[in-house]
């Protein structure tokens, strides 16, 4: 059988080889009528076969390795869109009268403006009932505040923005004999769940407002923390 082999081996080379490379044939003939050359061609071909295996293997690795990851930028943008998505949203926007005109004040206490007209209160937490706007959400809050005097001969009029009972920051208007003047201040503050922020008329003191809406209230969201 070993002879048969042989035989066949060494008529498909002489077959495939032209006259110039009669003396390589020669030495391949020589080579496959001994069995120990045999042997170590054998040997050379499956040393070569392994390398082309372990190089299937090392691209098989690569390949594995991008879709592992390509599943993991994947899995990161959904998380990003996730985070996107789901970022809490808080903003109102509000003016103390819904229709009519006239003045609110005084009263003999500190009070917090009720401000019934209501632009917008996306995740409700402005109550126009309290006229308190309420966190759901810990993070970084903007809010902005107006104030409009009364039409008395001398202006009396001071509000406050206020959080948890802590003045942040005032309007105020007491001194000259001008009327319905009118100013605004706002604030950058830090708030935890449940903190409470309003806006306050003071003792004593009265605002004016039409359904021009001079007394407005507005606050959101920057960020969560």
């Amino acid at each position: 059988m070993n002879g048969i082999t042989v035989c066949l081996l060494a008529l498909c080379c002489c077959l495939s080889e032209t006259q110039a490379q009669e003396n390589n044939q020669d030495q391949k003939a020589c080579c496959l009528s001994n069995p120990g050359c045999l042997m170590k061609e054998l040997v050379s071909i499956g040393e070569k076969l392994g390398t082309m295996v372990e190089k299937q293997g090392t691209m098989g690795d690569n390949l594995r390795l991008m879709e592992t990851r390509l599943q993991t930028s994947e899995k990161e943008v959904e998380e990003l869109k996730k985070i996107i998505d789901g970022q809490p949203k808080v903003a109102f926007s509000v003016a103390l009268r819904e229709s009519g005109s006239g003045d609110t004040g005084p009263f003999t206490t500190n009070t917090p403006l009720q401000y019934k007209k209501v632009f917008s209160n996306t995740d409700n937490c402005y109550n126009p009932a309290t006229g308190i706007f309420s966190a759901t959400v810990k993070g970084m809050y903007y809010f902005r505040f107006s104030m409009m005097n009364n039409l008395k001969e001398h202006p009396n009029s001071v509000v406050c923005l206020i959080k948890n009972g802590q003045r942040l920051a005032s309007v105020w208007d007491t001194n000259g004999p001008d009327a319905n003047d009118s100013g605004s201040n706002a604030a950058v503050i830090p708030l935890e769940v449940g903190d409470q922020v309003y806006v306050e008329l003071q003792a004593n003191r009265l605002i004016f407002d039409d359904t021009m809406f001079y007394n407005t209230f507005s606050g959101f969201l920057l960020f969560t923390m």
